[in-house]
């Protein structure tokens, strides 16, 4: 293994202290951690405090092993201290973000050999991934690709990125959807351009021959969207994709407070994340089913594949989702990674990545007609 540098985080809270040196052994470090759990009644329990030592998950692949080091240990306190303090500000991050993403995922377009044709349905722009080669399972079928980006990230050309992977390695028709976000447009805007999509595909398509699905804010309006769906009484998907789903915007389940510093992509609710949050919901209560999913009625849901790692900060929220569908009789495949942070199986052709998306393709096939 490779000489790296030996780090102690310990979580107290919200706080975080990371001391540093160099490693005196050739294998991996470990992080020591120590937690604190909030209650919600403090006069009829006792908060727990846990110690444990933390090591690299050396059971994840090596290219996730390699970016998990390279990618060093989160700053809770750079994190969860991020503030923007209006609209203007927040817009003004969405489009460099937005802009640099773009870049990025058009080059892995052309790398891949997909192409992306942007049009509008239904008044919605949407972008059509076309892979060069269909598998002949999936040549009726069609995936509607919801994006993620926390509700605020990746509209434009940057949102297609993980259709891509789906394109690339299920081989499958994509509908990428680029919904309004916030703050110009918050909630129900993205719902709403979701469900206009959809009305206007299933004239031209079985819905028993769609999926619908994406990954962390994506498979959360995915998900919301089913409810939206069932409440229109139309006719369902054959099947749901939910990646990390941001099932429940409030900040409720083990793994927000046990994968806080540890997650390498979220780190923190407190931050991005909740102001994400707030910025969707805006109005309206996120305990609402249509914004918050894991708070409606699951009867009647596709079979649904779910997706989650050990890392992750939606970690609980992934599995309180697959307990509520399984609850309510839905056909419910739950599959957590090792090592992985939230959604860090994008990593392209990672062992990870390459067997979420072939198992994607298993499910797909196995239960779209």
């Amino acid at each position: 293994m490779k000489k790296t540098l030996s780090k102690i985080l310990i979580i107290t809270g919200l706080f975080i202290l990371i001391s540093c040196g160099e490693s005196e052994e050739n294998n991996l470090p470990d992080n020591k951690v120590t937690e604190q759990a909030t209650g919600t009644d403090k006069t009829s329990h006792e908060d727990w405090v846990v110690t444990r030592t933390l090591p690299y998950p050396d059971q994840a692949s090596e290219i996730l092993l390699d970016a998990i080091i390279k990618g060093g240990q989160p700053n809770v306190d750079a994190a969860s201290n991020f503030n923007l303090l209006n609209d203007q500000a927040w817009i003004e991050l969405i489009e460099k973000t937005d802009e640099q993403r773009a870049v990025e995922v058009k080059q892995l377009a052309e790398k891949l050999n997909i192409t992306v044709e942007e049009k509008t349905v239904a008044g919605v722009t949407v972008r059509y991934v076309n892979p060069p080669t269909v598998d002949p399972r999936f040549k009726d079928c069609l995936f509607i690709h919801t994006h993620g980006g926390a509700y605020i990230l990746n509209g434009g050309y940057a949102g297609v990125r993980e259709a891509l992977h789906i394109a690339h390695y299920v081989k499958i028709p994509v509908v990428s959807i680029d919904y309004r976000m916030p703050p110009k447009h918050p909630f129900p805007a993205a719902l709403d351009d979701v469900l206009a999509v959809y009305k206007e595909l299933v004239k031209q398509h079985d819905p028993k021959t769609i999926a619908i699905g994406g990954t962390s804010a994506g498979s959360g309006l995915a998900m919301a969207s089913i409810h939206k769906f069932k409440a229109e009484e139309l006719q369902l998907p054959g099947a749901l994709y939910l990646g990390t789903p941001w099932t429940d915007l409030n900040k409720i389940g083990d793994s927000y407070f046990l994968n806080e510093g540890i997650d390498q992509v979220l780190v923190s609710y407190e931050g991005l994340i909740e102001g994400s949050a707030h910025l969707y919901a805006g109005k309206y209560d996120m305990k609402n089913p249509l914004i918050s999913p894991i708070y409606g009625d699951c009867s009647g849901f596709p079979p649904t594949y779910l997706v989650s790692g050990t890392r992750d900060l939606f970690l609980s929220i992934t599995v309180l989702a697959h307990r509520k569908l399984r609850i309510a009789g839905v056909i419910a495949d739950l599959n957590v990674y090792e090592g992985l942070s939230h959604g860090q199986w994008a990593l392209f052709d990672s062992p990870e990545n390459i067997q979420v998306h072939t198992e994607l393709g298993q499910f797909l096939d196995k239960y779209l007609k």
